[in-house]
């Protein structure tokens, strides 16, 4: 890819998180000026779209199963109390399995390789609680690289690991029972294929 390309999905990415998450009306001022830029830069290119939107498509959220023995490693949100497969949102430019890499180290403070693909699931279809966006979650068996624990992000505020038998309860918009199930199954036959929808 050319790097000026890279720079404009780049400029993009921070134009469209900024206008999601900031308040101040002055950085949302500066966020629409990025976005704007990053069109007119795209439209000087090779004939591509100005503005950069394109066709709507789903947002992707992505989840690593690190498993010790016959527990699974799971992240306390702070948003709700609930507990999840380390994950998040893939970022632009970044392939999904070193976005969950990224994830569960930020979240868990493990360091990890994705081995396989579990699951592309299509979230409206696996009985989560409603979200204004159409999101598909590849979950991802990962194995620790080394015993390491670095410190995590502000997102979680407890680390632990669980039987199948003793789950917590989970924040289920973003793993469920179903989805850890079959995580534990595909370890214990990795001959499985990755389940899809």
């Amino acid at each position: 890819m050319e790097p000026w390309l890279e720079w404009v999905r780049r400029l993009q990415a921070i134009a469209d998180t900024g206008l999601a998450y900031a308040s101040n009306p002055y950085d949302l001022a500066r966020y629409e000026e990025v976005r704007v830029l990053a069109g007119e830069v795209a439209g000087q290119g090779r004939g591509l779209d100005p503005h950069g939107a394109g066709h709507p498509t789903p947002k992707v959220d992505v989840r690593g199963a690190v498993f010790a023995a016959a527990r699974v490693l799971l992240v306390r949100e702070v948003a709700d109390g609930g507990w999840t497969l380390p994950g998040g949102w893939a970022d632009i430019g970044e392939p999904p399995s070193r976005a969950v890499a990224r994830e569960v180290r930020e979240e868990a403070g493990v360091a990890v390789r994705p081995v396989k693909l579990v699951a592309v699931h299509d979230r409206d279809l696996r009985n989560h609680p409603a979200h204004i966006h159409h999101i598909y979650k590849l979950i991802f068996e990962c194995e620790r690289v080394d015993d390491r624990r670095d410190a995590t992000d502000g997102e979680v505020d407890a680390v632990g690991w669980f039987a199948l038998a003793d789950l917590p309860q989970l924040s289920t918009g973003r793993t469920s029972v179903h989805q850890l199930e079959r995580a534990f199954a595909h370890r214990a036959e990795p001959g499985l294929p990755t389940e899809f929808d």
